[in-house]
């Protein structure tokens, strides 16, 4: 498995070997022992799947400490595009952006580490993603940024008037309104 470091610290792309031949192909999405080699020792406590059709936005999404989650990303049907935003104080990459095309194809893989706002844009007709998550939901910690805030502005690969986005999300506030309690840690 590849592993590619980000300008953001901790950020972290994963790329698995995948063997492939005439009847399919096989490759390993996740192993504890490579992850510890990487300096990620947590454990993985939840998997979320989502379906999605074009246009869909989901996000800028986060929990609160003591509640934050890391994540490992992929995708499993179609294409979407990763979007995450660093709200770590102190950190080198605070309040700026990453987006990186996570399919089916690529089978590449997304390490979003704690402090971090997550979303995706689907790219695809309709996209199946999957994630896992060191942390369980906590329903009172939940937080997050509206995804056309303008002082971030992400340009999400979808043309305006295709873009699918909840009410509840397009409640959130933006960047600099936003709640976070994260500090970088340069372990």
């Amino acid at each position: 498995m590849a592993i590619t470091s980000t300008l953001f610290p901790g950020l972290l792309l994963f790329e698995p070997a995948v063997f492939d031949d005439e009847r399919g192909y096989f490759f390993e999405s996740y192993n504890e022992r490579i992850f510890q080699k990487s300096g990620i020792d947590l454990r993985f406590v939840q998997d979320n799947q989502s379906h999605s059709v074009y246009g869909v936005i989901r996000g800028l999404h986060y929990q609160l400490s003591p509640h934050s989650q890391s994540k490992l990303v992929r995708v499993l049907i179609g294409s979407i595009l990763d979007v995450v935003v660093d709200l770590r104080t102190g950190s080198s990459s605070f309040g700026k952006t990453f987006s990186i095309e996570l399919s089916a194809e690529n089978k590449k893989q997304l390490f979003v580490p704690k402090g971090f706002a997550h979303g995706f844009a689907v790219l695809s007709e309709t996209a199946d993603i999957m994630y896992k998550c060191d942390a369980f939901y906590n329903k009172e910690s939940e937080a997050g940024i509206c995804y056309n805030d303008p002082e971030l502005a992400i340009d999400w690969g979808v043309p305006t008037d295709k873009i699918n986005v909840s009410p509840k999300d397009l409640e959130l506030p933006g960047f600099s309104e936003c709640k976070r309690n994260f500090e970088f840690d340069s372990i």
